[in-house]
């Protein structure tokens, strides 16, 4: 059987402490604006890309093929992708030809809005159907990949949207998963779903999705044991939950978002190929963008396989996931 974990000490002991990737909770610290935390968190794919590409460009009065080589260089090493980078140096090379830039600023901008596009073409914001009650979203990824921590991030940020809450431990697999989320369940007062340590994930996130609908719950968000995209047996396992769960509810999962770490560039961008093939995914949490040089990642994804990046994680406190706006991203890349 099923139970809503409520943490009881054992032999007086204190309770555990979270694991290492555990949220971080705000301090004192005076916040700053959001595009000013996304434009920090930016800072190293900043420097290797956008930086030399202003350089580059800016003051420059004759683009050459010179010129539009190195820009391809720098696209590259950014990790937006050989397809995507092709269309901008097409594109701008068209418009070089037709003289529609004339000096190096016109040439940046051109880029700029390039990105913009990119990402805007298949841009589609997180939204909670209200008529589908509980709305199940599933979480998936791969173990490292931050996939508990966005789920308590997530969770706190529909809470603070007045949102009834619940979570499945679905991740039975991975040491100290199902606790992460007890115990940041706990801190948060919202009810964890979870069975004992190698359950059958999908028996918990069926048996959590019963009790939401019993207990008139608005989200329910169920994590799932971290799978390597390589592994067509564990890929299986996810399978398996879509099609339990749909016994109780035909329409779920309502929302499948897939976990991915920026900080692996191009294998990102396999492991969602991999995921999308054996689920719909619905949309995309980009984590550990504050970490890497790779943030170019974002445009290879959306440009191969057509989904949107949903949320994108800043950092590790629990206001540092946030909804995912192509403008702001560009702006703050720049």
């Amino acid at each position: 059987m099923f139970k809503i974990f409520k943490r009881e000490k054992k032999n007086n002991l204190p309770l555990p402490e979270p694991a290492p990737e555990e949220l971080i909770y705000a301090t004192a610290e005076k916040k700053v604006s959001l595009f000013s935390r996304l434009k920090n968190s930016l800072i190293k794919t900043r420097k290797t890309f956008t930086d030399g590409l202003t350089s580059l460009l800016l003051g420059e009065k004759n683009i050459d093929q010179n010129i539009l080589e190195e820009i391809e260089t720098y696209l590259l090493t950014a990790d937006v992708g050989v397809n995507i980078t092709k269309k901008i140096i097409t594109n701008i090379t068209t418009k070089l030809n037709r003289k529609e830039l004339n000096d190096g600023k016109a040439v940046l901008d051109e880029l700029k809005q390039c990105l913009i596009d990119s990402l805007t073409q298949y841009s589609k914001k997180f939204t909670v159907d209200t008529n589908k009650k509980p709305f199940l979203v599933l979480i998936v990824g791969i173990n490292g990949a931050g996939k508990t921590t966005s789920i308590g991030k997530l969770a706190h940020m529909l809470q603070n949207e007045n949102k009834k809450i619940m979570l499945a431990a679905g991740d039975t697999f991975r040491a100290a998963a199902v606790e992460q989320l007890q115990v940041w369940g706990e801190r948060n007062n919202i009810p964890v779903v979870a069975q004992q340590h190698g359950a059958d994930s999908a028996a918990v996130i069926f048996d959590a999705l019963e009790s939401a609908q019993a207990k008139n719950i608005d989200i329910l968000i169920a994590d799932t044991a971290g799978r390597l995209h390589t592994q067509e047996h564990l890929m299986s396992g996810l399978k398996k939950v879509a099609k339990v769960i749909k016994k109780l509810d035909a329409s779920a999962p309502h929302e499948t978002l897939l976990v991915l770490d920026a900080s692996i560039g191009q294998n990102a961008l396999q492991q969602a190929s991999e995921f999308n093939a054996a689920l719909k995914i619905d949309g995309i949490i980009l984590t550990k963008l504050d970490g890497t040089a790779k943030g170019g990642i974002i445009f290879a994804i959306v440009d191969k396989l057509n989904i949107p990046v949903k949320f994108i994680g800043l950092g590790e406190g629990i206001d540092d996931l946030q909804p995912f706006n192509a403008q702001q991203f560009v702006d703050a890349l720049f």
